[in-house]
């Protein structure tokens, strides 16, 4: 019995420990970046300016807009973007080719093992493509959805995790813990809302604001508790410090890191 009990606490250990292959960028200041993604990106005055704002103030200088964009789609799935159109920087108004691309894929993908399977294939292929410009890829994982949406599984999450992680081992790509931080975050303060109260399923400004620190902290290695930024404080002080704390603990246990 003691034999068997070890059998499966060493199992569940590999099962966390295995997580990702990639645990840091190449580039650890990049500049030049593209997210391509849906409403999960664009809501809240987008993720994007956010973690903008956040790279600036660590950096000490102001990243330079024509080469930073974000290329959304309402309600899209992995195979309605056309990557290549944007991965050719000329066509949306950058002059220089992209360091990083951070792709977030639709919510439905998850819900079933076929939809799981069509987003194995079609970010096999985008990854591939992001490479061959020269960027490093980085995959967006999503959160899960919370009451009221239809489809609320209290296994979504795990859905999430895995097809996320195994995506990113697959392609040998760099994975940004944004859904497990949401997760970590109702479970240390359930009174806390990430979602917008409609819907649960898109994120609400604090939803966004975790997930910018959590994508801030995955691509610098920096702690995000150095940053002053509140979204010219429309989040308050005390959401702030924990949500910026709930981003740290995410991203060091994701990684094996310590900010």
């Amino acid at each position: 019995m003691k034999y068997t009990l070890l059998l499966l606490v060493i199992y569940f250990n590999t099962i966390s420990a295995l997580d990702v292959e990639i645990t840091g960028l190449k580039n650890k200041k990049p500049e030049r970046i593209l997210y391509i993604g849906n409403s999960y990106l664009y809501y809240n005055d987008s993720l994007h300016n956010h973690v903008r704002r956040m790279l600036e103030e660590a950096y000490g200088f102001e990243i330079e807009r024509s080469n930073y964009k974000s290329v959304t789609i309402s309600g899209s799935r992995t195979f309605h973007h056309n990557i290549d159109h944007p991965l050719n920087h000329n066509n949306i108004g950058a002059n220089k080719p992209f360091e990083l691309v951070i792709f977030q894929g639709g919510s439905g993908e998850v819900l079933s093992k076929n939809d799981r399977k069509i987003f194995d294939i079609e970010v096999t292929k985008i990854i591939k493509k992001i490479k061959k410009k020269g960027a490093e890829p980085a995959l967006y994982m999503i959160h899960a959805y919370v009451e009221p949406h239809e489809d609320v599984d209290s296994e979504m999450i795990n859905n999430i995790k895995k097809m996320y992680i195994e995506a990113g081992n697959k392609n040998n790509a760099f994975v940004i813990p944004v859904g497990i931080a949401f997760e970590n975050a109702y479970q240390e303060n359930p009174s806390i809302n990430l979602h917008k109260d409609y819907d649960g399923t898109h994120p609400n400004l604090l939803g966004t604001y975790l997930a910018s620190c959590v994508v801030f902290a995955s691509i610098t290695n920096l702690s995000p508790l150095n940053i002053n930024y509140s979204y010219f404080d429309k989040v308050s002080i005390e959401d702030k410090i924990f949500l910026q704390k709930i981003a740290k603990e995410t991203v060091e246990d994701f990684y094996g890191i310590v900010l």
